[in-house]
């Protein structure tokens, strides 16, 4: 401290004692005494920040994560790091924070007004959740977050052309609209199937809001995931009246294990379907006839391919009357030239026992009678003026797309698909297509769309009326609609890029988004030129095989190439595996299925499921489990008759009556497994 005196400089001291003048001798003392001061003074200050910055970091807490300038980081109850998430598009001014009993908020960051804050939630004694919001006030600034996966395992996020267990963020890519796409067309986009939900290894959960204008990226040498919300250059927009504002927002969830902390997340944030399917399609193969004929079919074709069902003593669950047999696409009649006698057809049919699902789909073609009507009525997907119908290229031609955010465009489609039903007595259809890649990277609808996918949904929804045997191979917020879903067309080759080693991983991806009711194509694959493995016109005959046998133990089978189109080893093997299907997989399936309307946990699940504290178990992309107790391991490589089993710890006995009661998980190396085999073990209770 120091004493005012009165006075100042060159001024006169009108009253008290007069000062005394300090000698040379005592000037030390007087010096010494200012550093005493001074050092006082010092450690006062540095004590009250210390104090602050204690008072600071207790406020930037909430139960058991951290919150910096730059990101934050989540622990488990025992401590360790589990998640660790940075902002890449700013800083917050932590002086802006604070504290209210649950809640950290924080208004600005260094570029501007925000609206920040972190939400805890405690679902469960177990569970701890957190809800995190950062919202620009100011400009039209992305926001990003970048997630550290690190040594962790993560599973979710959508079918991919290319689909591995876990996940394998290979390369950089700047984030792009997490939308849905057909990634058979486009390999590199995210697929049909997707949900903004991600599930790793260490029991951390993360769901993106549905509000959220969400994009996604990633960089394996930084091992990192970015989340960013963005509507510059974007196909999403915002609500009508609101200025183009990035939000991020989502929840964090940490629990015990990754089995548990995904039941929570089923149960909170996912819908169910409210019925199961027919239980047909759970016996019973389904019988297409795509690969075997593509858009060449007819009537003669089709009745011979039923009679040939019969004639080798297969089941059928219904067949499925593929693309072509209109005259052209948007049109709702046979055409006369391929199927002359249509009725005819479908009672022939019904007397021998067969049910008829048709193949249809979204586009109105320029070329179809039904074009200029469904522009006059306004029942097209618009460009952005909404002056005109938005033209789309599809893979079978050019035309409109129709609105289903649109009521009277939704009544049209399904009056068609129930004129359909009444007339010919079709049992149900196979809905393709309702990816967002078809519609423009600038349109109208009738009803706004924020976020595109939402079309998929509405696409999704109608299905709903025939969903006993529908298919779809699209879906977004689309567990609750009752009916099966199959991923993206499949190659007929052995690899990772949508061939046979491509199931199990897809099938697993598509069961932790929620999707149970799954039919995996078609066996064998779609026999495309030029992407089959084999002569050409036929799957190699190996690989028919052991995808017969993999989708033998699948919630649905589904034929097109008939085995009889091999030999009648080929036949024999077939007949075993549905009979097999029949009586071990398909009672399994049901029973799961109906649990699946309460509880939305998987039908087909992987090993961790029962594994959690195996870190093998979370690296398995070859097995899988129907339940918790029955696993399946089969054989996916050429020229191979053996392979390596991973089993868990239990009490197991195999399909040739070998007993493991084995207390640590084991492997089997080299377990012998023939062509006609596929290996499985059943739980002993």
């Amino acid at each position: 401290m120091y004493q005012v005196v009165p006075g100042g400089a060159g001024g006169t001291i009108t009253d008290g004692m007069p000062i005394k003048k300090i000698d040379k001798d005592s000037r030390p003392l007087v010096g010494a005494g200012v550093i005493g001061v001074i050092l006082v003074i010092a450690a006062v200050t540095a004590w009250c920040y210390y104090i602050a910055s204690l008072r600071k970091a207790d406020l930037l807490k909430t139960e058991l994560l951290d919150l910096n300038k730059d990101g934050f980081l989540i622990r488990n109850q025992a401590g360790g790091i589990v998640l660790k998430m940075g902002f890449r598009s700013g800083t917050l001014d932590l002086d802006s924070c604070s504290k209210e009993g649950v809640i950290i908020r924080c208004s600005r960051s260094f570029a501007g007004k925000v609206n920040f804050f972190i939400m805890t939630v405690k679902p469960k004694e177990t569970v701890m959740c957190y809800r995190v919001r950062w919202e620009e006030l100011e400009s039209d600034r992305p926001v990003e977050h970048a997630m550290s996966y690190n040594e962790s395992h993560w599973y979710g996020g959508a079918e991919t052309a290319v689909q591995h267990w876990p996940i394998a963020i290979l390369g950089q890519q700047a984030p792009k609209p997490f939308v849905t796409s057909d990634v058979y067309s486009n390999r590199h986009d995210f697929g049909g199937i997707l949900e903004r939900y991600w599930l790793s290894s260490n029991a951390t959960a993360i769901k993106i809001n549905d509000s959220v204008p969400f994009h996604l990226g990633w960089n394996d040498t930084e091992k990192t995931m970015y989340f960013q919300a963005r509507y510059q250059d974007s196909p999403y927009k915002p609500a009508p009246g609101r200025p183009p504002y990035a939000e991020l927002s989502y929840r964090v969830c940490v629990g015990p294990d990754v089995t548990s902390i995904h039941k929570v997340m089923v149960r909170r944030y996912f819908p169910k379907p409210n019925k199961v399917p027919a239980k047909e399609m759970f016996w019973h193969p389904i019988w297409s006839t795509w690969s075997l004929h593509k858009t060449d079919i007819n009537q003669e074709k089709l009745l011979t391919y039923a009679e040939n069902i019969r004639k080798h003593g297969f089941n059928c669950s219904h067949l499925e009357l593929d693309d072509r047999y209109t005259s052209q696409y948007g049109e709702f009649e046979f055409d006369t030239q391929k199927f002359p006698n249509a009725s005819a057809m479908f009672q022939k049919l019904k007397a021998d026992g067969f049910l008829v699902s048709l193949w249809t789909h979204p586009f109105v073609n320029y070329d179809s009678t039904n074009f200029g009507p469904c522009v006059q009525k306004g029942l097209f997907v618009m460009e952005p003026t909404g002056q005109l119908p938005a033209l789309v290229k599809w893979w079978n031609g050019i035309g409109g797309i129709l609105d289903f955010t649109n009521s009277e465009a939704r009544n049209w489609f399904m009056s068609q698909l129930r004129s359909l039903r009444h007339k010919y007595g079709v049992s149900s259809f196979k809905f393709d297509a309702g990816e967002t890649n078809y519609l423009p990277w600038q349109f109208r609808t009738r009803v706004h769309l924020p976020d595109p996918s939402t079309f998929t949904r509405r696409y999704t929804e109608m299905a709903i009326p025939f969903n006993e045997r529908a298919e779809l191979r699209s879906g977004y917020s689309s567990q609750n609609i009752s009916c099966f879903f199959r991923p993206i067309d499949r190659d007929s080759v052995w690899g990772y890029e949508l061939g046979l080693k491509s199931l199990i991983p897809t099938v697993l991806t598509i069961s932790i988004l929620g999707y149970q009711f799954i039919l995996p194509d078609m066996i064998g694959g779609n026999a495309y030129p030029n992407r089959t493995d084999g002569n050409g016109k036929l799957p190699d005959r190996e690989l028919y095989i052991r995808w017969l046998e993999l989708s033998a133990f699948m919630p649905s089978m589904q034929f097109s190439i008939p085995p009889w189109e091999y030999d009648d080893e080929v036949v024999a093997i077939a007949q075993r595996f549905t009979e097999l299907h029949e009586t071990l997989v398909a009672p399994r399936v049901i029973e799961l299925a109906g649990e699946v309307l309460d509880t939305g946990d998987p039908i087909i699940r992987p090993l961790w499921w029962i594994a959690t504290s195996d870190e093998t178990a979370y690296r398995v992309d070859s097995q899988f489990l129907i339940g918790d107790d029955l696993m399946v391991a089969p054989v996916l490589e050429p020229g191979k008759q053996e392979r390596d089993i991973y089993l868990p710890a239990g009490r197991w006995k195999s399909y040739k009556g070998e007993r493991f009661d084995n207390k640590e998980p084991i492997h089997l190396t080299d377990y012998p497994v023939d062509l006609d085999e596929i290996a499985y073990f059943e739980w002993v209770q």
